[in-house]
């Protein structure tokens, strides 16, 4: 055997035990018998001035170097739009279902450096950072220095991976201990210093590796699925994180989600929440981009603190829509600052999902100043207690309602319901009545002043006293004078806060800013079941919600004591001149001169208005570039469409 050929046998063997040490974690030789092969290596090397492309020997450290130079991607590198409450997730789920049909996959979210790897002709060429998204910073020098990847791979067309430089907080650790004059604050950091120096030594130093999760270019056979992208990953041996689950619906994803949260406070590696994607490749494709994020992803983050503790009893808080929600008083907890005595589930299904009984050991979180919400139990004790389901309203007595995982009170006049009604008509991203508490509203409650939205605007300073016309204790004439006040210019308020504030089902911000742009309440009561989940933001069941609540007499006199008390929604004023004047415009893909916001922007200061989603009032598509299933429709449907350059002369740019 030559030395070309016994380097390359080295090579094979070497890297085969690489492999195994550091992604598979299950050594099968010593590091005596590792050490020497590696040595017998360097020393043929040094002989015949050859080095394998995928030497092992390639990853000791080069020279420290002067900067780094940029590199553009093939392929863009995107981040990810977040979500940090579970209406903006579902509201991603409404946007995927309109889409098509679609399962998810749920993988953990690292807190790290993301890196992109080339590779051609089946050998790795080059690493760089993220940097914009366009272009990043070549650190192959310092990745170099990682052993958790491969060299070489069987597959020969052009490929760009991408993974999450991390450092395990155990590594961490033990780097600080033997480093006390150069101490790292925190893994995230540490991982993105180490990538970044121009020493390669030091980045070998504080032993950072690599998680693979998704590739971002494949020059030929690109793959189906997320769920094929990690078989290949897999096969030609990245180091994957254990965790990845492929979901049917979007219950699945938040069961995942949930054990996520849990899982991750005894994991080695910094995680700070979990990636959903659209699994399947083709409907990827049809959702398209924004300028930043795709459409088909999101990360869920877990911005908040968490703690162990105690529950001692569960009782049960009725909402504004009828809706059980179990209370947990737990033994007092210092979280994010505060000192928490009670944590919240989200329903019945959800508290024995997560096996919370009284008297047991639970995990919870406190995010946003809001109520902390019980992740799931840790541990239970001898004498824990399962909580047993109500069958009847624990404040008006009336028959409980049992929907999927829910349980709802059927009476419409139970009093915290039409409490919780009256706050969330009040709230500031509603009709912002300033100074009308949660508080107040129960006292007028109680005292029998208000039960309806148009109640509010039949309060006066008498409402505020007794029968002997004293004022109630707590209430002076500037408090007063104050709350009347704000409820009176409460009275103008937009129609999408408007729409908000009357608690339709399902109708949240961003689905009562696409009604709104009907532009009255009435034109919304009017829509039909395919007019309303023709829009992006609104799916079956909040669109059968609306057509009850408008078809509910109740709410309809409601809505007529409202104008009759001068609520008058309003929309805001747009153009009806211009080059767009009459249209109504639907945008799809990406446009190479300008953001989409910019685009509607010009369209609607030319008196277009600009749509979500192609309906049957939709008259023009503007195509740009990957344009999906939008563009499909409007062809289908006969609806004239224009590419980016005719938009451009419209504009007259």
């Amino acid at each position: 055997m030559n030395d070309r050929m016994r380097m390359r046998e080295l090579c094979d063997i070497l890297n085969k035990w690489a492999y195994e040490y550091y992604v598979l974690d299950a050594p099968s030789v010593s590091d005596r018998e590792y050490d020497k092969l590696y040595d017998e290596l360097r020393a043929l090397e040094r002989d015949t001035g050859v080095v394998l492309d995928d030497s092992p020997t390639r990853r000791v450290g080069g020279e420290p170097v002067k900067g780094f130079d940029r590199h553009a991607h093939i392929a863009r590198l995107f981040s990810l739009d977040k979500a940090v409450t579970e209406d903006e997730l579902n509201a991603f789920f409404t946007r995927v279902n309109k889409a098509g049909a679609a399962t998810y996959t749920v993988e953990y979210k690292y807190d790290g450096l993301t890196v992109c790897l080339t590779y051609e002709g089946g050998n790795f060429v080059r690493a760089t950072t993220r940097g914009n998204g366009v272009e990043g910073e070549d650190v192959t020098a310092q990745v170099l220095t990682v052993p958790s990847f491969p060299l070489r791979i069987s597959y020969t067309g052009t490929l760009e991976v991408r993974g999450e430089a991390v450092i395990r907080l155990s590594v961490l650790k033990k780097f600080n201990e033997e480093h006390p004059e150069e101490q790292l604050k925190n893994a995230r950091n540490a991982a993105a210093g180490a990538i970044r120096n121009l020493d390669p030594k030091v980045t070998r130093t504080r032993r950072p590796e690599i998680l693979f999760y998704d590739i971002n270019y494949m020059s030929d056979a690109p793959l189906s699925s997320q769920a094929e992208e990690r078989e290949f990953l897999i096969r030609e041996g990245f180091k994957t994180f254990p965790y990845f689950r492929l979901c049917k619906t979007p219950e699945e994803v938040f069961a995942c989600i949930d054990e996520i949260e849990v899982g991750r406070r005894s994991l080695d590696v910094l995680t700070d929440g979990a990636v959903i994607k659209v699994n399947e490749e083709a409907l990827r494709s049809d959702m398209g981009a924004t300028d930043k994020f795709p459409r088909w992803a999101i990360a869920y983050k877990f911005e908040a603190e968490e703690a162990e503790t105690t529950v001692r009893r569960v009782f049960w808080q009725v909402g504004r829509t009828g809706k059980l929600t179990p209370l947990a008083e737990v033994d007092p907890v210092e979280l994010a600052g505060a000192t928490v005595r009670r944590a919240t589930l989200n329903n019945y299904g959800d508290l024995t999902k997560k096996d919370v009984k009284v008297h047991s050991r639970v995990l919870i979180r406190r995010s946003n100043e809001v109520i902390p919400e019980i992740l799931g139990a840790v541990s239970h004790v001898e004498g824990s207690v399962p909580v047993e389901k109500p069958a009847l309203c624990p404040y008006c007595g009336s028959a409980v309602k049992e929907v999927g995982a829910n349980l709802f009170c059927t009476n419409d006049s139970c009093p915290p319901r039409v409490v919780q009604k009256l706050t969330h008509y009040c709230s500031k991203n509603a009709a912002d009545v300033e100074g009308m508490s949660e508080e107040t509203l129960q006292f007028l409650f109680d005292k029998g002043k208000v039960r309806r939205f148009s109640d509010l605007y039949a309060l006066t300073r008498e409402s505020f006293t007794d029968e002997t016309g004293e004022l109630f204790k707590g209430f002076g004439e500037k408090k007063i004078a104050n709350l009347l006040g704000a409820v009176a210019s409460s009275k103008h308020i937009p129609l999408d806060r408007f729409l908000y504030a009357i608690g339709i089902g399902g109708i949240g911000r961003v689905a009562a800013r696409d009604l709104a742009a009907f532009g009255s309440v009435e034109a919304v009561g009017a829509l039909t079941f395919d007019e309303l989940v023709a829009l992006e933001n609104v799916g079956e069941i909040t669109a059968n919600s609306i057509l009850a609540y408008f078809a509910d007499e109740k709410n309809r006199d409601e809505l007529e004591r409202l104008a009759a008390a001068g609520v008058e929604p309003f929309v805001k004023q747009r153009v009806t001149e211009g080059t767009f004047a009459g249209e109504s415009v639907v945008l799809t893909g990406t446009l190479g001169t300008m953001s989409r916001p910019e685009a509607q922007k010009r369209i609607e200061a030319l008196g277009g208005v600009c749509q979500s989603s192609v309906t049957g009032k939709t008259t023009l598509v503007i195509a740009g570039e990957k344009a999906g299933s939008k563009l499909d429709k409007a062809k289908k449907a006969g609806i004239r469409i224009i590419g980016e350059e005719e938009f451009l002369a419209l504009l007259g740019t």
